[in-house]
């Protein structure tokens, strides 16, 4: 797949990046996101597949803001993986107006939640924070469209799998993406709940 059957304005950010082609790995993932498939994105660091998960979510929400609940979700090990996550996010937001938060251990929840109520696309989130947020009502799973993991390989432990694995349960449609350097247990565990008939998309190098 091209990047020139992505959104208008998508497109027009990507020339404006210097991205004239996709990566291999992004070549092969992103026809099978696009054509709304669960997929575990297997690839080396470098490949592209952070880059992958920009723009298959600006894609998925048509790059515009819809009203107020989050339609996609990306949960991510830490605050840095978060903060460095939405910055690269925003390299690619520039055209449109849709809105992204980030929520980790600081700050309060309360105040992450009034920031979350007054209306966002994306949220990018640590596995213990979305937990806590939605134990608390403090964010809105019924309208999200994307479900994805970053760099999945911290996982691998259950002080994050298992504050993670709840949230899909009260989600009633959503695609789900994980994206990972390489398969592990935990990873895989997921085929028993949300990523049922996934797709494996694997390349070996960048």
């Amino acid at each position: 797949m091209s990047f020139k059957k992505l959104h208008p304005l998508l497109k027009d950010t990507l020339e404006h990046l210097g991205m004239e082609a996709p990566t291999p790995f992004q070549k092969a993932a992103l026809p099978r996101i696009k054509s709304g498939a669960n997929i575990y994105g297997i690839a080396p660091e470098g490949a592209g597949k952070t880059t992958a998960l920009i723009i298959s979510t600006i894609h998925k929400l048509n790059a515009e803001a819809f009203e107020d609940a989050p339609r996609a979700l990306i949960i991510v090990k830490d605050k840095e993986a978060a903060l460095a996550l939405e910055e690269e996010f925003r390299r690619f937001l520039k055209n449109t107006d849709l809105r992204i938060f980030s929520a980790y251990d600081q700050p309060d929840l309360d105040t992450q939640k009034g920031e979350i109520y007054e209306g966002v696309d994306i949220v990018i989130s640590t596995p213990n924070k979305i937990f806590r947020l939605f134990k608390a009502t403090g964010i809105n799973v019924t309208q999200l469209k994307l479900f994805a993991v970053d760099d999945a390989e911290f996982l691998s432990g259950n002080k994050y799998y298992n504050d993670l694995v709840r949230i899909p349960e009260h989600i009633s449609k959503c695609q789900y993406l994980i994206f990972a350097s390489a398969m592990n247990g935990k990873i895989e565990r997921f085929q028993d709940s949300f990523m049922a008939h996934s797709e494996v998309v694997k390349v070996s190098g960048n």
